[in-house]
């Protein structure tokens, strides 16, 4: 190709370009902007069609490219109709299921709706299908799962464990606690002076004492202030003096003490006592043999702990009775180690009762020395948290055994428990009993004397 030749086809596609810059500046003017003229010359120093200032504007002032569409919603305009799709019977019969899901388009919906209109046989199924599909639609409710926090909880310590874990024996606390602060969260300022009436067994007979819920959490707060001075914290009564460490008399030199009747003013110190009684108690480790005194008995801090979670149960269903609030037995787990407790004190509330005078000895008692066995009852507990336990009948130091076993008692596990904190008649808790009567009866008779104020 000669030189000639070369510069006559680049001349030619010179032309062809600007033909192609100048259709399609006058799209763009169809569009809404001003057309491009003058090829080259609308370009600006920024590259951009716009001239020299790169504003995106042409030489007439306008925007070389269309601005965004108002949205029909944000302009106010009303929404065009949707126009129904004609379609036979037949297809608007077949329509009719994926209706009642909402699964048809705007146009089938309209159709399907305008036909139903006219056409009874079809309205008639159409109103079976939307009832069947609210079967097919289980309710949910509003209130968050009662497993959500443990969930939560575990998922987080599995992926980073604490480097000072709580003890195994303190987490019923813990749990206890913090279900019983979730139901104060939600009652009202006028639900913390709910009457509340506190029960307990005492000299083989129901005694009671009138407080408020208020009352229930200071009652609380002042008897694990037996747990919280044990472990070097704080005591709660302050300078208020009780004539004994006996929970009750703390709680009465502290309802006596205090000008004015509880509010809701003593959940927060409960609530910081709580945390530090179990962040304290994580630092001894896992054996918890700490003692902790009761004024006329004694505990070892693990079973301190137990009994302090159990009776953070028994009030928090006292507050909920009271002011109309579902409340749920505590978790499996931690309801067997309430239950183990309450069954290893029994022996020795056995003792305690038969010194008293206030149980048999037995008509053939077997009396062993500490360690050996003798006369047992065998309790069988049902439900969540069951087992079964030998207690001993005749000596606190004897080991139960089934070879000696005189009577079997079977109880649902949340009626012991409730028989333990002396909410149910003795007469009226086992829900099957077998063999000696007298056995049976000193059993139920000092598993309600565990309880207390």
């Amino acid at each position: 190709m000669t030189a000639h030749d070369e510069n006559a086809e680049n001349a030619e596609n010179d032309e062809n370009d600007e033909e192609t810059a100048a259709d399609m500046s006058g799209g763009l003017g169809d569009l809404g902007g001003p057309a491009v003229s003058g090829g080259a010359a609308g370009i600006g120093r920024t590259g951009v069609p716009g001239g020299s200032g790169g504003s995106g504007e042409g030489d007439g002032g306008g925007p070389r490219i269309p601005l965004p569409r108002v949205s029909v919603e944000d302009g106010g305009r009303a929404l065009p109709d949707v126009v129904p799709a004609v379609l036979e019977h037949h297809v608007l019969t077949s329509l009719l299921g994926a209706w009642a899901l909402a699964a048809c388009s705007a146009e089938e919906a309209a159709a399907v709706e305008e036909h139903i209109g006219d056409c009874a046989a079809c309205a008639d199924e159409a109103l079976r299908l939307r009832e069947a599909v609210t079967l097919l639609q289980r309710p949910e409710s509003l209130d968050l799962d009662p497993a959500l926090r443990t969930r939560v909880l575990d998922g987080c310590l599995e992926r980073r464990p604490p480097r000072i874990p709580v003890p195994e024996w303190a987490t019923p606390y813990d749990a206890e606690t913090a279900r019983l602060d979730a139901l104060l969260q939600d009652i009202g300022d006028a639900d913390w002076h709910t009457p509340v009436r506190l029960r307990w067994f005492e000299d083989d007979g129901p005694a009671s004492r009138r407080t408020t819920v208020a009352g229930v959490l200071a009652h609380l707060l002042t008897v694990d202030g037996t747990v919280a001075v044990a472990l070097g914290l704080a005591d709660p009564m302050g300078d208020v003096t009780a004539p004994s460490r006996v929970p009750a008399a703390r709680t009465e030199a502290y309802w006596r003490a205090s000008h004015y009747p509880p509010t809701r003013l003593v959940r927060a110190p409960w609530r910081e006592q709580s945390h530090g009684i179990v962040r304290t108690a994580s630092f001894t480790g896992d054996a918890g043999g700490m003692p902790v005194s009761y004024g006329d008995f004694e505990l070892p801090l693990r079973d301190a702990m137990l009994d302090r979670a159990f009776e953070c149960w028994v009030h928090a269903e006292d507050i909920a009775e009271a002011v109309d609030y579902p409340y749920e037995p505590p978790a499996a787990r931690h309801l067997n180690r309430m239950i183990d407790l309450a069954a290893r004190m029994l022996p020795g509330a056995l003792a305690a009762r038969r010194r008293a005078g206030l149980a048999t000895p037995g008509v053939h008692p077997h009396l062993v020395p500490a360690g050996e066995p003798g006369r047992s009852l065998r309790l069988e507990i049902e439900g969540s948290g069951g087992g079964e336990w030998l207690i001993p009948l005749d000596s606190p130091g004897a080991v139960g055994s089934a070879d000696h076993e005189v009577a079997h008692v079977a109880l649902d596990g949340v009626e012991f428990c409730r028989l333990a904190a002396g909410h149910v008649p003795p007469a009226d808790a086992a829900a099957g009993q077998l063999g000696d009567r007298e056995a049976i009866r000193d059993v139920l008779f000092a598993a309600a004397s565990l309880s207390r104020m």
